[in-house]
C-alpha cells in the first residue's frame, strides 16, 4: 500500500456514512460544541447515520470513551453499516489505533475531519500546498496504523526487517514530501513581501476580514467590492484569501483582504502550514473582526478568534469590531465607541446593507491618523507639488490667491504628504492654514467633487 494511497484513505467522501461520537467533558479540558460538530460533518458530504453521546470526567487513556462504550459504538458501526466514525475530540494515534481494531472501521477524530473540510475546499495551488503540507505533518504522526498487518511479524525469526524497513522507507518519503512542500510555500512567502512592498511604496492601507467561521466574512467582501467570492452557509466555505483594490469614502483606495475563518480549537499544525495565506492578517492596517451577532456562542467566538490572532501574532494590530447579522436581531444598525471615543463595534447587516454607511465612517475614523484632510496655502513656485498633490490624493477644493499662489483643500495619505514636502523643501507650518475663509481668496477657479486618486 502506498503512502500517499494511505492520506487519501483517511479522507471522508461525499456519501459515506458515519456515526458521531461526543464526550461530554469538563470545562478544563477542552468542552466541544456538539451543534458545531453537526455542522461540521455536514460541511464536509458525510452523512450522519446516528450519535453516540456520554459523560466522563476524563477521557479514557486507550479508547477515549471506555471500553463498555466502544462495543455499544462497534454495534452502531454494524446496524448501520457505517463507513467512518467521526470524533469531536482529538485523539491520540494510540486511541485512533485501539478504537479502529475495536469497531472495524476508520476513525477519524476532529483535527482529521477538519483537515478533509481544507482539502475539499482548496482551490488555488498555494491552497493545496498548505492543506497537503497539514495533512502530511498530521499523518506522520500516524504512520504505524497502515502498517498494522506487519505487528504479527515483528516476533517471528527473519521478519523483524521487513516491517521496519518500510517504516522508515515512509517516514523517509514524508520528510522529503514536506521538505518539497515547505520550499514551495517559501516561495510563495516570498512573492506576497513582493506585493506587500509594493502596497507599502504606495502607502494603501491594508483592510482584512477575520472572524469565526461562517460569520458572513465573504458575503460582507463582496459586498463591499463586488466580488464573487463562493459564499455558502458551511464552515470553511472560503479557503484561499482573496484580495481587492476599493475605495472607502475618506480614506480613498484600500485593499480589502477576505480570509479563511477560525475555528475553536483550531488544530496548530494548520495555524502553522496557513501561515504565508494568514500574513495577510499580520501586516494589515486594520482588521475588521466579523462576528455573527446572531449566533448563541457569540462571545466564545470572538474569544476563540482572538486566541489565533494571538498565536499568529496579529494581536497588536488595530482591531474594528464588526457585529453581522443584525437582520436576524430586531436591532438597527449602530456604532459603539471605546474609552477614547474610537469606534469600536459596528452594527450591520451584509445581506441587506444595513449599516454600510457606519462602517465607512468608522473604517475612516480608525484610520485617520494616516491622513492629511485640511487647506493649504502653496506659494506662486510650487506649482510641481500642486501637481503632485492631484496625482497622490483628492483635492477636494482648490482657489486662486491674490498673490498668485494657490488655496486647496486636499485629502492625501500622510506618509506621502510628508514626502512631497521634503521633495519641495517646504514644512508642514509653512503650507498650512488655520482657517479655511481666508480673505485673500478669489473666486473658486477649480472644485472638484472628487478628483482621482493615483496613489
Amino acid at each position: 500500500m502506498d503512502l500517499f494511497d494511505r492520506t487519501e484513505q483517511v479522507r471522508t467522501g461525499a456519501g459515506e456514512k458515519a456515526v458521531l461520537v461526543h464526550l461530554d467533558l469538563p470545562d478544563a479540558l477542552g468542552r466541544e460544541d456538539l451543534d458545531e460538530f453537526h455542522h461540521l460533518v455536514t460541511s464536509s458530504g458525510v452523512e450522519p447515520v446516528t450519535e453516540l453521546v456520554s459523560k466522563r470526567d476524563r477521557p479514557d487513556p486507550a479508547l477515549f470513551i471506555g471500553s463498555g462504550k466502544v462495543e455499544e459504538l462497534a454495534e452502531l458501526v454494524r446496524s448501520h453499516e457505517a463507513d467512518v466514525v467521526l470524533f469531536n475530540h482529538a485523539l491520540s494515534p494510540g486511541q485512533e489505533r485501539n478504537l479502529e481494531r475495536a469497531v472495524k472501521c476508520r476513525v477519524l477524530d476532529r483535527t482529521g475531519l477538519i483537515l478533509d473540510i481544507f482539502a475539499q475546499r482548496a482551490r488555488t495551488h498555494e491552497g493545496r500546498l498548505q492543506v497537503e503540507l497539514a495533512q502530511l505533518q498530521h499523518l506522520s504522526t500516524r504512520l504505524v496504523r497502515g502498517w498494522t498487518h506487519l505487528e504479527r511479524q515483528k516476533g517471528g525469526i527473519g521478519l523483524r526487517g521487513p516491517g521496519e524497513t518500510q517504516l522508515e522507507t515512509d517516514r523517509r518519503l514524508l520528510r522529503d514530501r514536506i521538505r518539497s512542500i515547505q520550499a514551495r510555500l517559501d516561495k510563495v512567502r516570498k512573492q506576497r513581501a513582493q506585493g506587500r512592498r509594493a502596497r507599502d511604496r504606495s502607502e494603501t492601507p491594508l483592510i482584512s476580514l477575520v472572524g469565526y467561521t461562517n460569520a458572513g466574512k465573504s458575503t460582507l467582501f463582496n459586498a463591499l467590492t463586488t466580488g464573487d467570492v463562493y459564499v455558502a452557509d458551511q464552515l470553511f466555505a472560503t479557503l484561499d484569501p482573496t484580495l481587492r483594490k476599493v475605495r472607502v469614502p475618506g480614506v480613498g483606495p484600500a485593499i480589502l483582504a477576505d480570509t479563511v475563518g477560525f475555528i475553536r480549537h483550531l488544530p496548530h499544525r494548520l495555524v502553522q502550514a496557513f501561515r504565508a495565506t494568514l500574513e495577510e492578517t499580520v501586516n494589515a492596517s486594520l482588521l475588521l473582526h466579523v462576528t455573527d451577532s446572531s449566533a448563541e456562542e457569540r462571545d466564545a467566538n470572538v474569544d476563540a478568534v482572538n486566541e489565533v490572532l494571538e498565536e499568529i501574532g496579529a494581536n497588536q494590530v488595530p482591531v474594528l469590531h464588526v457585529y453581522n447579522k443584525v437582520d436576524r436581531l430586531d436591532q438597527p444598525p449602530r456604532v459603539e465607541r471605546d474609552e477614547h471615543g474610537l469606534p469600536w463595534r459596528v452594527w450591520l447587516s451584509a445581506t441587506t446593507g444595513e449599516g454600510f454607511d457606519l462602517l465607512y465612517a468608522a473604517i475612516a475614523e480608525r484610520l485617520a491618523d494616516r491622513w492629511v484632510d485640511r487647506w493649504l496655502r502653496l506659494p506662486p513656485s510650487a506649482g510641481k507639488l500642486r501637481a503632485r498633490l492631484h496625482e497622490a490624493g483628492e483635492v477636494l477644493d482648490e482657489r486662486a490667491t491674490t498673490d498668485g499662489g494657490m488655496l486647496l483643500r486636499v485629502h492625501v495619505n500622510r506618509v506621502h504628504f510628508e514626502r512631497l514636502l521634503r521633495e519641495a523643501d517646504l514644512d508642514e507650518e509653512q503650507v498650512k492654514v488655520p482657517d479655511p475663509s481666508v480673505a485673500d481668496a478669489e473666486t473658486p477657479s477649480y472644485n472638484p467633487e472628487r478628483s482621482h486618486r493615483a496613489g
